[in-house]
């Protein structure tokens, strides 16, 4: 960590290590990935092997600058990301550029989304962290107070405005996540843009002012009409959508006289009660399994990459230590 720290704060020591580092490959914000088999694997590509890839574009020095720091191994390995997608118009350009990546490295640039479900749980935090990284030097390039360009340092840990003399670092969303339950079942929702069949927990950002306790409060009442009796606190977890948030999962206790779902039907397609042998059931069950001969899905979850899942893990664990 103070390795790390160290990186961030001295752009010498940073440049110097990025001769020596690894590099995660993304393309318009899509990382690489590799089959081999049936897994997939995210390859981290030496210092020499990146400018070999990088050779192929003419000014490779510019290209190792956009670089960001995602992280440092125990032995003070440091990581860093790279986007190769091309900032000009010309798309012909990007796509050439990308299949000759593709093709001399023999795999394939994947919607994070589909490859935080098929990549190995270790690797998943570090693709989230580097996007959202990545994203938010892309969409930061101008000073908001005087319009004038902003220079990231060499880590990509801020960007600094040389007119006003502001500096800008990586923020995140704080973002509730709650599992809602009544004491015997636990509630569930989907929104119209979900994977056909996907319930989830639900989830709302806090708005400014608010503690956590207010937001869960507020969040439930607002999707599905129901008064939170008590809550707790399970874990957190960063995670790259829609933007950078930071999702704090709690467990909610709603009053059981009052368990009549009122959805709010602007931001929910569906809301409803499951039994614990139905969240058994649904966990058992990946995307693909879920369709029936009559083309509708049964309930699954969110992988196990996901914090929602480990509400839903928590819960049913809670349900079945619970004396007869």
């Amino acid at each position: 960590m103070r390795y790390l720290s160290e990186l961030k704060e001295d752009d010498s020591l940073c440049r110097q290590a990025q001769t020596s580092g690894t590099f995660y490959l993304f393309h318009n914000l899509s990382p690489f990935l590799q089959k081999v088999g049936k897994k997939y694997l995210v390859p981290q590509l030496s210092a020499e092997e990146t400018k070999r890839i990088l050779e192929k574009f003419k000014e490779i020095e510019q290209w190792i600058e956009k670089s960001v720091l995602i992280g440092c191994s125990d032995e003070h390995v440091p990581h860093f990301a790279l986007d190769l997608g091309w900032d000009d118009s010309s798309s012909i350009c990007v796509t050439l550029e990308k299949s000759v990546i593709e093709s001399e490295l023999k795999g394939s640039f994947t919607d994070l989304r589909k490859a935080l479900f098929v990549v190995d749980g270790k690797d998943s935090p570090l693709l989230a962290s580097a996007q959202s990284l990545l994203r938010w030097h892309d969409s930061h390039q101008y000073c908001s107070k005087t319009g004038q360009p902003t220079q990231k340092n060499v880590a990509g840990s801020k960007r600094v405005c040389h007119a006003s003399g502001i500096i800008y670092y990586p923020q995140m969303s704080p973002v509730v996540i709650i599992l809602v339950s009544d004491g015997s079942r636990c509630l569930l929702a989907r929104q119209p843009s979900f994977p056909e069949g996907m319930y989830t927990a639900l989830s709302g950002f806090c708005d400014l002012g608010e503690n956590v306790e207010e937001t869960v409060r507020r969040e439930v009442a607002e999707e599905v009409g129901l008064e939170v009796e008590s809550l707790w606190y399970s874990a957190s977890q960063h995670w790259p959508f829609p933007s950078s948030c930071l999702m704090i999962a709690c467990h909610a206790l709603v009053r059981t006289q009052q368990t009549e779902i009122s959805m709010n039907t602007l931001e929910l397609e569906d809301a409803c009660w499951f039994s614990l042998e139905e969240i058994m059931e649904g966990l058992k069950r990946a995307p693909r399994s879920s369709k029936q001969d009559d083309g509708s899905f049964l309930p699954w979850f969110p992988p196990k990459q996901a914090i929602a899942r480990q509400l839903i893990c928590e819960w049913v664990k809670q349900q079945t230590s619970q004396p007869a």
